[in-house]
């Protein structure tokens, strides 16, 4: 299959989402299911996104109208954002319409098939970073994930050799993120019409008198996998 991003030219601001992390972290936040309400608007996300890329264009301008430079206008930034996925068996009707919902707002999709507890798309989601790096160039990452173990050290780096990077998700599941003096963390719920309503958050900081109960972010049959 074509890459239809790839033909177009010009350094990339990539958004890189990755769903199944995303999902457990939501889920865990309202305490199962999501319903139409409290799924993430990747329209809005799509236009955020688009929004950012302006302003990284304005501030390349201004530094290079300070420095007495040329600004890049042969070398546009170019948003581009990738959903990937995971595809269990038998679920392919099930997950259809919304993956061909992402590809309609402009996103591109990756899908891979759930065959184990490790066939996550950690790697793959970096693998996409590093092409774009090398073939396009970067003017900026926004990742999508809590997960701090894959993606801290690489977007560390990424911020050491000059590429801005943001991460967004769930301020509660990114301490990693928060905490972190390179990057810059955005919390979904700022980024403006993502959901429609407010997520019903509770936090240790900011428990009800009469407590909350906290969900567990996967089944305790889950330790039983690759046995």
């Amino acid at each position: 299959m074509t890459d239809h991003h790839a033909t177009i030219p010009g350094r990339r601001l990539l958004l890189v989402w990755d769903a199944p992390n995303l999902d457990m972290g939501l889920g865990a936040i309202l305490g199962g299911r999501p319903t139409s309400a409290h799924r993430p608007r990747f329209d809005a996300l799509g236009r955020w996104l688009l929004g950012r890329a302006e302003e990284i264009a304005e501030l390349e301008a201004e530094a290079a109208e300070e420095s007495g430079t040329a600004p890049p206008m042969d070398d546009p930034i170019v948003a581009e954002a990738t959903v990937f996925t995971n595809i269990a068996a038998g679920s392919a009707d099930v997950v259809r319409p919304w993956v061909e919902a992402l590809r309609n707002v402009g996103f591109a999709v990756f899908a891979k098939p759930k065959t184990s507890e490790h066939s996550d798309v950690d790697s793959d989601m970096l693998d996409h970073i590093a092409l774009r790096r090398s073939t396009m160039g970067l003017a900026g990452v926004v990742v999508a994930s809590a997960d701090g173990q894959a993606f801290r050290e690489p977007m560390e780096l990424l911020v050491d050799a000059g590429v801005p990077v943001q991460v967004i998700g769930f301020h509660e599941h990114a301490s990693w993120a928060v905490a972190s003096p390179k990057l810059e963390f955005v919390d979904l719920e700022e980024i403006p019409g993502v959901f429609r309503e407010p997520l019903p958050r509770i936090s240790l900081e900011n428990l009800p008198a009469g407590g909350a109960w906290l969900q567990p972010f996967r089944p305790l049959t889950s330790l039983l996998e690759g046995r």
